[in-house]
């Protein structure tokens, strides 16, 4: 078995009804079509902390991009993540498997299991974080600071009852939530270039590149998740297509908003939902998006039910899911707010998977993938594989290192000393790690195709 076949449904109504498969080896069905996916990345793209992290773009105050500056790096970084979000979408659509299970195909079912359990504490760790959004957002439009408890249950719940139907979900998010929240970033892109904005930048490209990196690092995040959903895709171009066109126009909408947004709160991002408030019925418009912002925890929900299913494939869904659902509420009720460790290693855990996408899709393509991987149970170990994946995450921390730890940081500034490294404008942590993966896993590939 060299792939997780797809459910042949010939009877629509069948179809429309079908739901994602509640063990690991049963198969999916394949009931999403273009529009589907378009709306499920096009929500996915929007989001509240995308409004916020348009700050890593704009820059420090005092040494802010310039509008033109921020705009085209939201532009190139979102079109370059999510050229390789789109493919990490095809391979899910072609193989049928979600993505941690097709994982086994590159480094066998063991070796997988490493980057599994590192996606669930990426995927657990986000879902806090939306809940905790979720909840900050509602006492926004309610114009209070209390009842943060009853927000971050109520978004919860919601959570949770998504999972449990993911298909029907992503339904949803098709016939009604993508125009609400299409109406909402219209209303707040009319009011906002009605106000208009300082642009205290004017003319500085200084750190565009820095900026177009912290871009890419956001569509990178959701790689290891596209293919629980693209799984599901009627035909591997309508999951590519779909996936590119969807998130990439939604993710620069969103951005260019939250720089505009940034400068007229005077480059706060902690006041940066009140200029949304600030307009003539933006608590209204605002609402909309708040309880949108459920699909990005339900999508950290599911993925992490579908990472657990590579460990343990036997286990119902609707099980998974729901445990997953209370632990993240429970977690999200206690902590009230995340350190700068706490982000380093989400971070952390982000630079692992530029470099494994390099790897999986040089791989896929052109190596072994090409005969067809072998995703089942007892797929053998490819050690060699890790190879390429380790030089592409020791690229990218000794361009970037990430501060989750000041040991792991004086490693890598030590290394930088030692080679008389200094990181400039140009040094892409992002870019040269996916480059040098790439490289070698060509290499590799090279050397095991003899031996096929």
């Amino acid at each position: 078995m060299t792939a997780v076949p797809s459910a042949q449904i010939s009877d629509l109504e069948t179809a429309a009804r079908a739901e994602a498969p509640l063990t690991l080896d049963t198969a999916p069905p394949r009931t999403l079509d273009f529009r589907a996916l378009f709306a499920l990345w096009a929500n996915l793209g929007v989001s509240l902390i995308g409004f916020t992290s348009a700050a890593t773009v704009l820059g420090k105050q005092g040494h802010e991009l310039g509008f033109t500056a921020a705009v085209t790096a939201i532009v190139a970084g979102t079109a370059i993540g999510t050229a390789m979000l789109a493919v990490a979408a095809l391979v899910g659509a072609r193989t049928g498997a979600p993505a941690m299970a097709v994982l086994r195909g590159l480094f066998g079912t063991r070796l997988s299991y490493v980057p599994t359990v590192l996606n669930i504490l990426q995927c657990v760790g986000w879902g806090v974080y939306e809940l905790t959004v979720i909840a900050w957002g509602a006492q926004t439009v309610a114009g209070t600071e209390g009842w943060r408890w009853l927000f971050v249950l109520l978004a919860g719940v919601l959570t949770t009852v998504l999972t449990i139907w993911p298909l029907g979900a992503i339904a949803v998010l098709r016939k009604y939530v993508a125009v609400a929240v299409g109406l909402a970033m219209v209303y707040f892109t009319v009011q906002f270039a009605r106000q208009g904005f300082p642009d205290p930048g004017a003319g500085n490209w200084d750190g565009f590149l820095s900026a177009t990196d912290a871009v890419i690092a956001v569509s990178i995040s959701f790689v290891p998740l596209a293919a629980d959903y693209t799984r599901h895709a009627r035909s591997s171009a309508k999951a590519f297509w779909g996936t590119f066109s969807g998130y990439t126009v939604a993710q620069v909408w969103c951005y260019v908003l939250g720089v505009v947004a940034l400068l007229q709160s005077g480059g706060d991002p902690d006041r940066i939902l009140g200029s949304f408030t600030g307009v003539a019925a933006g608590w209204a418009f605002l609402l909309v998006l708040v309880l949108r912002e459920s699909d990005q925890s339900f999508a950290n929900v599911y993925s992490t039910a579908m990472s657990i299913h590579n460990l343990w494939p036997k286990v119902d869904r609707r099980v998974l899911t729901g445990g997953i659902g209370v632990l993240v509420t429970v977690l999200a009720l206690r902590i009230k707010e995340f350190t700068d460790s706490y982000y380093a290693f989400l971070g952390l855990i982000g630079s692992v998977f530029v470099p494994l996408f390099a790897v999986l899709a040089v791989d896929y393509f052109l190596g072994a993938g090409r005969r067809g991987w072998n995703l089942t149970q007892d797929a053998p170990a490819r050690w060699v594989m890790l190879l390429p994946w380790v030089l592409g995450f020791a690229v990218y921390q000794f361009l970037a290192p990430t501060a989750v730890a000041g040991w792991w940081t004086e490693l890598w500034t030590k290394a930088q000393e030692a080679v008389h490294f200094t990181p400039q404008a140009w040094s892409s942590a992002s870019l040269f790690s996916f480059l040098v993966a790439a490289l070698a896993t060509g290499a590799v590939t090279a050397l095991e195709r003899p031996r096929a």
